[in-house]
């Protein structure tokens, strides 16, 4: 769900070794998650993994896809299809999934991609503002569009209204903390966008265990965000790309063809 990772170093391009780490990382928390909701018995009593480990995964995911968005592609729209060719994969097997309601939701590539796609059209938006091309009232105008289109989506993807904000707050304060100069003005501006990334995790979620994991995921990539990304070792082992661009889809489909062959789907 993330473009090539890559460690340039160029002053305009953070080294993103670390995302090597937050694949491994976030496809683990995810089948974490995965296992204990749809595939353990809940005998077994081990909701609190998905309470914690499993809250990992999705900020890591976002975050990794905000960074890749905003420093490591020249064509954020093509990767958020290529995001959005993973869901569609997913979305039959996922839809299998045993769930307390019956309601149709999209699966959570639909929420990166859309995200990824809201993020990089805003920053256009601004960008043609800032160069005079777009006067404020069709700034404001289009911003209200994407207001209005973010209301109706929100019901229909998972993780619902918060989680397509988390991929543009993301890019937001990345963006700041790692342009942020020496001033304290500067450093300031940086760290108070940073705040709503935080306020959004918190509110993702219920449980107090399951907010302390999300926000201090959330914590952790900011960080490396505002100059920690420098002194990330490289991973001994890169994901198998292969491996990156299947296991959301085929995850999916092993549990599914599980739940069939025990008989829980009926």
């Amino acid at each position: 769900m993330t473009a090539q990772a890559t460690s340039g170093t160029a002053p305009d391009r953070p080294v993103s070794t670390w995302t090597g780490w937050g694949q491994w990382l976030a496809l683990a928390t995810m089948t974490v998650d995965h296992l204990t909701r749809y595939v353990f018995p809940s005998a077994w009593e081990l909701g609190w993994a998905g309470s914690s480990i499993g809250r990992i995964a999705f900020p890591l995911f976002a975050a990794m896809v905000a960074w890749h968005g905003l420093f490591n592609t020249r064509n954020p729209l093509r990767y958020a299809r290529r995001i959005l060719i993973i869901g569609i994969a997913a979305q039959l097997p996922y839809m299998m999934m045993p769930r307390a309601s019956d309601a149709f939701i999209l699966n959570v590539c639909f929420t990166l991609a859309l995200g990824l796609a809201w993020g990089a059209w805003l920053r256009q938006l601004l960008a043609r503002h800032r160069s005079g091309s777009l006067g404020s009232a069709w700034l404001g105008a289009a911003i209200a569009a994407t207001l209005a289109i973010w209301y109706l989506l929100g019901g229909w993807v998972e993780y619902g209204h918060r989680g397509l904000l988390l991929v543009p707050l993301f890019m937001l304060a990345m963006h700041h903390l790692h342009a942020a100069g020496e001033s304290l003005v500067e450093r300031l501006l940086a760290v108070s966008l940073a705040a709503p990334v935080l306020i959004v995790a918190g509110l993702m979620n219920s449980s107090d265990m399951a907010k302390s994991f999300t926000v201090a995921t959330c914590l952790a990539v900011l960080w490396l965000a505002a100059g920690a990304h420098r002194t990330t070792p490289g991973v001994p082992l890169a994901m198998p790309r292969r491996l990156w661009l299947t296991w959301y889809p085929g995850h999916f489909a092993l549990i599914a063809l599980w739940l069939w062959a025990s008989g829980a789907l009926g």
